[in-house]
């Protein structure tokens, strides 16, 4: 699980590089990186799918967009699930084919939708009828025809966080799979459009096969519906949203049961599979290295003040999210403390009354599983730095990005004229 991160001689090292290295280098709070990592689980998710027949792969760049982790994914064979038109160039800059993006996202404006046609991008992932609609106007007005699918909500429960449920009924997401077919028969006969299948993604972080399973069996019944009414389905987009282990006693399947239970589900589609893996590969690819800045006694629990925040990793805050706390140089003691950051919000705290590395003022420590939806959610809230993010390569590390000061952040804001008095 944290094979990229483990102890040589005492310290917690990213590959063959020291994180105290990285502290006294670069500073903390620091995301490092293990592209070590980001392979392995790209390669193992590939293999996982060695019986689905023709599959597309594209990395979910909301899970950590930055250009150097999407270059090793764009070196791996991976295409691009984006969201926004800052994340398709991203995802170009970084060097993957336009052909190989799916352009997902429930509220793609018009100008995304020509940015789309104008970069040539491989699908458009529909969401409701009338983006189908506008952009049937867009393409044909430019003599081009879209790469489409229609994105269902089946209405399954994928039994994860409320935050991230993407699948439900009342979910914000596709269109209801009752209503798809009278839909994609509108939609299939607009100039422009070359709907060619369907979508659906239930959520993120599933521990269970079981509501994939479900969710792909009504999409199979929905595919010879649609055949047996005489549209062309030739893909299928199957989403992501397999989970990954972030304490003891999370067992998130593997990708090889998944890959086995897609090959039985879909064995008689005949489509290519398209999927969107994001958490998968990023997550346990990733940590932040801070630094303990007090140790305030409290009447309960003594409070483990680090210099990491909310604005740097705001799932704990958000979801309740856990990561689990190591320190670089362990003693072997154990205590038990609440963990917060910096930032003036009660919520501005990582875990209450937990057993961790007994660690005291200076030392270093980490958030593991942090490589996923952390920096990518970074603010600069309280005016803190925007926190950087080193990519380590064996006995090597580079800043793949800066940390960018309060000051440089000010020095894009402007006081006008008229207060200055």
């Amino acid at each position: 699980m944290f094979e990229d991160f483990r102890l040589i001689d005492g310290e917690l090292h990213a590959e063959h590089v020291p994180l105290s290295r990285i502290a006294a280098e670069v500073g903390t709070p620091v995301y490092v990186y293990s592209r070590a990592g980001f392979e392995r689980q790209a390669a193992a998710f590939r293999d996982g799918l060695k019986d689905c027949g023709p599959i597309h792969l594209a990395y979910a760049i909301k899970a950590n967009p930055n250009l150097a982790v999407l270059r090793v994914m764009a070196n791996a064979g991976y295409g691009a699930d984006v969201v926004s038109g800052g994340e398709l160039e991203r995802a170009l800059a970084a060097g993957m084919a336009a052909k190989d993006v799916v352009f997902s996202g429930v509220g793609k404006t018009r100008v995304e939708l020509t940015q789309g046609l104008d970069r040539g991008i491989g699908q458009f992932n529909l969401e409701l009828e009338a983006e189908g609609v506008a952009l049937s106007e867009i393409a044909a007005a430019r003599g081009q025809r879209a790469p489409c699918v229609l994105r269902v909500n089946p209405d399954v429960d994928a039994g994860t966080h409320a935050k991230i449920s993407t699948g439900k009924a009342e979910n914000k997401f596709g269109v209801a799979i009752g209503d798809a077919p009278a839909i994609y028969a509108r939609l299939a006969q607009l100039p422009g459009l070359n709907l060619r299948g369907i979508a659906a993604h239930i959520g993120s972080q599933l521990l269970s096969l079981a509501p994939l399973e479900a969710a792909y069996q009504r999409l199979g019944a929905l595919v010879a519906e649609l055949r047996g009414a005489g549209h062309t389905v030739s893909h299928v987009d199957l989403g992501g949203g397999l989970g990954i282990a972030y304490k003891a006693g999370d067992v998130p399947p593997t990708p090889a049961d998944y890959g086995a239970m897609v090959a039985r589900v879909t064995r008689d589609w005949d489509v290519t599979l398209m999927f969107e893996p994001g958490r998968l590969i990023a997550g346990n690819a990733g940590v932040l290295l801070t630094r303990v800045i007090w140790v305030k006694p409290s009447p309960a629990n003594p409070w483990v003040i680090v210099d990491a925040a909310m604005n740097d990793l705001a799932r704990p805050a958000l979801y309740d999210a856990w990561h689990d706390f190591a320190a670089v140089r362990p003693t072997g003691e154990r205590f038990v403390a609440n963990i917060a950051g910096p930032v003036c919000e009660s919520g501005d705290t990582f875990a209450k009354a937990r057993e961790i590395d007994r660690v005291g003022e200076g030392d270093l420590a980490i958030f593991r599983t942090a490589g996923a939806y952390g920096a990518t959610m970074a603010s600069t809230y309280n005016s803190r730095a925007l926190v950087p993010e080193v990519m380590v390569d064996g006995d090597r590390y580079a800043i793949v990005a800066d940390r960018i000061p309060a000051a440089q952040i000010m020095a894009e804001e402007r006081v006008p004229e008229w207060l200055q008095a």
